[in-house]
């Protein structure tokens, strides 16, 4: 982790923040970011939408609604950044940009966070007084272990928190997103939360230079009438169209909530979904002494109950192979009660998750009868069942878990790894693990055949990756995971009522059987840990529920249609979607706490809040003629009150259905229609990947059903998540900013340059400080380096025929276009490259060169004019200061076309400058060459004496490298360059020479077109080009004192002509000097005179 940057002199950093609100305010003043559609008065309702978008072009981006639950910090910037360069960039192609922004206040946080702020009042007071001493929490260890047991997520937290300060209770939290201790208490009202950080986000996001039209914001919740009115139009409809179902369906639940725990709802575990297994019940048929003795110990009674260990399986099909059952010797399990007379024997955890399942007696009773240690269970026989064996044994297992399935694990060596090795281990060490060693059936039973790994997969895994020990975890997990493929896929039955099904056929009926036998049944729960916002950890319950039916067939298809059409900007983010629409089925759209909007028909539930945050897009579009606030409380442009918009004028808006019954004049309902239609389709969805699995799926299926073809989203684009100065972001650590602290740090516009250069895949980025510290003098340096050159008057007017302003217009016109690319591709970092780091480069280049003569007036206003424009969309109040104080431009640079080349692009002057500056650099490695001190010999040049630099030309290459260019050409052509052998014969005894320059012409042939890699002809001519910056070469070395410096053109007859005067030169460098020079890349001698 980078070290945050301390600013010790803030003066350049001020200066350009004054910069930035002078701007702000200007832009607001104007309502630069207001767009509306054409209207109905300029353009007639009968002009169809996609005409009107082809003659007046529009671009709609969002990104996903911040929580408001705090403020904005890093992480939403960085999405934000890339909506904000987008929109940035098509307002410079002449299109009515629209980025809305509104805030989401759906779902749990607010309300858990509320009545979390409201008990700790109760506790200790309404100033916080009564609250325990950090010292006398940390002095009790029992608290931490208690959390420790309940999940990894809430341990690693406490360590985290431990480092930096408690912060365990609500108002801390709060105190550290900068509320006062007096202000907390009124954060225990939900409601207060909704209108404290809306104003706090719109007031960051401005003074970060956000592009949003504030008219457009809003809250969720139905503390907004409208956006209430609109998910109420959008749930009736989705459930009108057979989207929406009810009935029982597994659920990730939270008990103490007493509802579902979805995404939203979860502070550690978003994208985990229940995972089915079958419940396999093995009867205990004779306990072990030790167990027998525990129970009489506990007063619990055995005799004539029906006792089962209940083991979770994902393989059914194997049990005809059971050869005993695993429990581990350091968990305590209980027996529970589960109705008839039947007790199982399982974990808590396991058993309270059944009792939400319909398979115990009573829904969320998951009280003992007693409890036991499994290490007194080990030798119980038992008896499985459709196992071959009719008698078997508890054994030990050190690796069992408490916290994944039900603590007890049947076990099948003939196809599960772990299951040999551990029988392997108990066989050969009965002593050690106190057992009799007749216990262990060490032969495996034969159940599955797979042509890769016979009928024993396990055994053969197991030798051919060398596992030794049960505690060779990676192998293990990996030849479980290759012995599950290769048995589900490719596997026969050999054993049992199914022999010679496959076994994915096989699978579902040997289930079946198990549980219409009463042997087994179906038990669910997450497949890994779930907190909920209000710290529970969560089960899988069985819930009779409203659900949205996603991964149905025919909407499946369209969803997929629509993926195929979008722009999702990487493969990644595809194959994601892909992978996603592939497992993604019901999706509870019901809870009954939190904030939210009341189910129409069914009022006791609240729509979840993923559910009401699919299509708000569209709502963008409309919602500034409704409302003039966020709340809905004024009354926007038109008039319409909360009541009048029915589901049939949102019909009418969005889906063109005529003939309505409002009170709404027609006007105002054609200009919404064609709000919505002109700005939909969306154009660009930007958020987190981690919102694939939910939020961006959903958004694809909602769309698909509630709006026409031509409306389903064009683009989405998914980033991968933030760290800051090369960590992870978080409170916990410390390592955190938020969007406002960023901002007062390094101001807006170093601060978006240091956001662009984070990086633009699906990977995680990084926001560095000392990117950002540097973008600050490298702003304020280009500021006064353009004031300057402009008032100091010492630049050039008159033709631009001098070799480096021809060259230099040439460059910015190559980079201007490069630059324009980028952006188009949504490379920002590779935009800023260009268009920044590699733009000042060239001018530098041009400046350094150009001394004495001076640079040219026109082309240093154009590098100035452009440079604002390439720099407009990732910072805009630079390029605002730019563009209006310094070249003096009128209007904005947010309504300025985007630069392009002035003139087609020259690929001699391009080849010419890059031959000097290539010379340049030959020079400086001559000089070092020349000190650098031999084995018992002196340097070969002083530098601090006068000393003569030659460049020794060549017109022609030599024969030899002719030759095989030739050969070269022939063997790719023949598609036989990679044949070494055929290659050693054709060169012969010439290897040393040879194979070094075709390895160089096979490098280039995998990058570059074969027609430039065999045409050597140069695109610019050598010798003009040398006398044309003789001087300038002349001030390449950076060592030695240069007095003369001569270009020779090296003779057929080996005598040399000075290019300048044309008079014959003696040449006197050695012949390996001569030998160098070939076209292009002239021979560098310096000698002293």
């Amino acid at each position: 982790m980078s070290a945050p940057i301390v600013l010790e002199n803030t003066s350049r950093r001020d200066t350009l923040i004054s910069i930035e609100k002078k701007y702000q305010k200007v832009w607001a003043d104007a309502k630069v970011f207001e767009v509306n559609a054409p209207t109905i008065a300029e353009e007639p309702v009968s002009v169809d939408p996609e005409e009107l978008r082809e003659r007046i072009p529009k671009h709609f981006a969002t990104m996903a609604y911040p929580y408001m639950n705090g403020v904005l910090h890093a992480g939403h910037c960085f999405t934000l950044s890339k909506v904000e360069f987008a929109t940035g960039f098509e307002r410079m192609q002449g299109k009515r940009a629209l980025f809305p922004l509104g805030f989401h206040c759906t779902g749990m946080p607010i309300k858990a966070s509320a009545d979390k702020i409201a008990r700790e009042i109760e506790q200790f007071g309404v100033d916080f007084s009564g609250v325990p001493a950090e010292t006398e929490e940390e002095e009790a260890p029992k608290v931490v272990a208690k959390r420790e047991d309940v999940s990894k997520f809430t341990a690693k937290k406490s360590k985290a928190v431990a480092k930096q300060g408690r912060s365990k209770y609500q108002f801390e939290i709060m105190m550290q997103l900068g509320i006062s201790k007096e202000e907390v208490a009124k954060f225990a009202d939900p409601t207060h939360w909704l209108y404290f950080f809306p104003p706090l986000c719109e007031k960051d996001v401005t003074s970060f230079g956000g592009r949003v039209d504030w008219r457009r914001s809003f809250i969720t919740t139905d503390a907004n009438p409208y956006y209430d009115s609109f998910v109420k139009w959008e749930i009736t409809r989705l459930r009108e169209c057979g989207k929406i179902k009810f009935g029982e369906r597994y659920t990730i639940y939270s008990e103490k909530d007493g509802q579902a725990c979805m995404d939203h709802d979860r502070s550690s575990g978003e994208g985990v979904t229940p995972q089915e297994y079958t419940g396999i019940k093995i009867k205990v048929t004779e306990f072990a002494p030790a167990a027998q003795e525990a129970f009489a110990a506990a007063n619990f009674d055995f005799a004539g109950k029906n006792i089962f260990l209940v083991a979770a399986t994902l393989r059914p099909e194997t049990m005809y192979a059971q050869t005993c059952c695993f429990v581990s010797p350091k968990i305590t399990y209980g027996i529970f009660d589960a109705g008839d007379n039947n007790y199982y024997i399982c974990t808590e955890r396991s058993f309270k998750n059944m009792s939400f399942q319909k398979i115990t007696p009573k829904r969320g009773d998951y009280t003992a009868a007693t409890t036991i240690h499994g290490k007194a269970l080990v030798g119980s026989k038992i008896h499985a069942p459709l196992a071959k064996h009719q008698e078997l044994r508890v054994l030990p297992m050190e690796t069992v878990l408490a916290t994944k399935g039900t603590g007890v694990v049947t076990c099948v060596p003939s196809d599960s790894p772990d299951d040999f090795v551990t029988t392997r281990e108990l066989f050969n060490k009965p002593e050690y693990y106190q057992i009799e060693k007749e216990w262990v059936s060490f032969e495996a039973v034969p159940i599955i055949r797979t042509e890769k790994y016979g009928d024993k997969c396990a055994e053969f895994l197991v030798n051919e990756m060398k596992i030794q020990s049960p505690k060779d975890s990676v192998q293990l997990a990996a030849a479980k995971e290759l012995a599950y493929k290769e048995g589900f896929y490719n596997g026969i039955m050999t054993y049992g009522k199914y022999v010679g099904d496959k076994v994915e056929v096989a699978k579902p009926k040997v289930k079946a059987d198990l549980i219409a036998s009463g042997d087994a049944f179906v038990y669910n729960e997450p497949e890994g840990v779930v907190i909920s916002r209000s710290g529970d950890d969560c089960i899988v319950s069985l819930e009779d529920q409203w659900f949205i039916d996603y991964g149905e067939d025919q909407w499946k298809s369209q969803a997929l249609e629509c993926l195929e059409h979008m722009n999702t900007f990487s493969s990644e983010t595809r194959h994601g979607f892909e992978g996603v629409l592939d497992w993604l089925k019901n999706w509870a759209v019901s809870r009954t706490y939190g904030l939210g909007t009341k189910i129409p028909w069914d009022e006791k539930y609240l729509v979840e809040s993923l559910s009401d945050s699919t299509v708000y897009m569209a709502y963008y579009t409309v919602c500034h003629f409704l409302h003039s606030d966020y709340y809905g409380r004024e009354l926007g442009s038109m008039k319409i009150r909360p009541e009048q918009m029915t589901n049939e004028v949102w019909d009418y808006i969005f889906t063109r259905r005529e003939n309505i019954d409002t009170t709404i004049p027609i006007e105002q309902l054609q200009l919404m229609r064609r709000e919505f239609e002109y700005f939909y389709p969306l154009d660009v969805r930007v958020s987190g990947k981690d919102l694939i699995p939910n939020h961006l799926t959903f958004f694809i299926y909602t769309h698909t059903a509630l709006f026409p073809k031509q409306y389903w989203p064009r683009g989405v684009r998914a980033n991968g998540h933030l760290m800051l100065n090369n960590a992870k972001m978080a409170k916990s650590t410390g390592n955190f900013m938020t969007l406002e602290q960023i901002v007062e740090k390094f101001g807006a516009d170093a601060s978006r340059i240091a956001l662009a250069d984070a990086g633009d895949t699906v990977e995680d980025a990084n926001f560095d400080e000392s990117n950002a510290n540097a973008a600050i003098l490298r702003l304020f340096t280009l500021k006064e380096w353009c004031e300057d050159t402009l008032r100091g008057g010492a630049l050039r007017t008159g033709p631009l025929d001098n070799f480096f302003d021809v060259s230099f217009e040439n460059e910015m016109n190559a980079l201007i276009e490069e630059t324009f690319e980028n952006y188009q591709a949504t490379n920002y970092k590779a935009a800023l490259k260009t268009g920044l780091f590699d733009f000042q480069t060239a001018r530098d280049f041009y400046r350094d060169n150009t001394q004495g003569v001076g640079m040219h007036r026109d082309l240093v206003l154009r590098f100035i004019e452009a440079q604002a424009l390439m720099l407009a969309p990732i910072a805009p109040h630079f390029a605002e200061y730019l563009y209006k104080e310094v070249v003096g431009k009128e209007g904005t640079v947010h309504e300025t076309a985007f630069p392009r080349a002035s003139k087609p692009l020259s690929k001699a002057a391009s080849d010419a400058l890059e031959y000097v500056r290539s010379v340049s650099r030959s020079i400086r490695e001559a000089e070092g060459a020349l000190m650098k001190k031999k084995k018992g010999k002196a340097p070969e040049a002083d530098p601090k004496l006068p000393s003569k630099l030659q460049l020794l030309i060549s017109p022609s290459f030599p024969e030899w490298q002719n030759t095989y260019i030739d050969m070269v050409r022939e063997l790719f052509e023949a598609q036989s360059l990679n044949d070494n052998k055929l290659l050693k014969e054709k060169v012969g005894k010439d290897m040393k020479r040879a194979m070094p320059f075709i390895s160089i012409l096979k490098s280039r042939l995998a990058t570059e077109k074969p027609e430039i890699v065999f045409n050597r002809e140069l695109s610019f001519n050598e010798i003009d080009t040398v006398k044309s910056v003789l001087p300038a070469l002349q001030k390449a070395p950076a060592a030695f004192n240069i007095v003369k410096v001569e270009a020779i053109l090296i003779g057929a007859d080996g005598k040399g002509q000075d290019v300048v005067t044309g008079e014959a030169v003696e040449i006197t460098a050695s012949a390996k000097a001569l030998e160098s020079a070939v076209p292009g890349e002239p021979a560098i001698v310096i000698t002293n005179i």
